[in-house]
């Protein structure tokens, strides 16, 4: 296994690290941005299937996998800006249900396990020196769709692309799936940033706490109008 594609990612997280030092409102918009942009493409395509279908009974034939592709991104992507953000949803029964410096142990725990999580995900190689039979992980089937170079399954390049850069007509699969180890690597890198919020109490847990409780506070006036 090649490890320039590790070095490269390593390098992405050090400049959103950066970046989000020099610039942290810019960059939560563009994150905030990019899922929006996303979503919308989803919709955009599925309203114009329907459309075609049945006004034009025609259609674009990769709209199936674009929308499949693009679901899968908005939810990996997801991962890291739910931790970012502090939205996924948990049971915090427990956390409430004990002193606070148990909750707080329990909340760097599950910090923590998250992170091993996200790192076994984008490369478990590293494990096989436990003595655990592993089959390598997302970095490894990317590096590999790399090499190959096969394309997918039903995506073209616009014709003009093909033509400047003498393109085969199907978009490669490697830039679909390169999602999945940048995702990976966003959501260990969100973990230990959260590990860190909680050690030093900026926050109290990974999870969205009473989030069904809040909403019924912020709204109980509008609620009794």
């Amino acid at each position: 296994m090649t490890y320039w594609p590790h070095f490269y990612l390593l390098i992405l997280i050090l400049i959103i690290w950066g970046l989000e030092k020099i610039i942290p409102k810019k960059m939560e918009r563009l994150e905030e941005n990019l899922m929006i942009i996303i979503i919308a493409s989803i919709m955009a395509v599925s309203f114009g299937q329907v459309i075609a279908r049945y006004g034009f009974n025609t259609g674009w034939d990769a709209a199936l996998e674009f929308n499949t592709i693009a679901f899968s991104w908005l939810v990996l992507l997801g991962m890291s800006y739910g931790i970012k953000t502090g939205i996924h949803l948990g049971v915090d029964i427990v956390l409430n249900a004990v002193p606070s410096h148990v909750s707080k142990s329990l909340s760097l725990f599950g910090a923590a396990a998250t992170c091993l999580y996200g790192l076994i995900l984008l490369d478990s190689t590293w494990v096989a020196l436990l003595g655990i039979d592993v089959n390598g992980g997302a970095l490894e089937y990317w590096s590999k769709m790399f090499k190959i170079g096969i394309g997918s399954d039903e995506l073209r390049y616009p014709v003009f692309v093909q033509e400047m850069f003498d393109l085969r007509p199907r978009v490669h699969r490697w830039i679909v799936l390169i999602v999945l180890p940048i995702s990976l690597a966003l959501l260990s890198y969100r973990s230990i940033q959260a590990f860190v919020d909680i050690l030093s109490g900026k926050r109290a847990m990974l999870i969205s706490g009473h989030e069904a409780q809040d909403l019924v506070e912020e709204h109980k006036n509008v609620i009794k109008d």
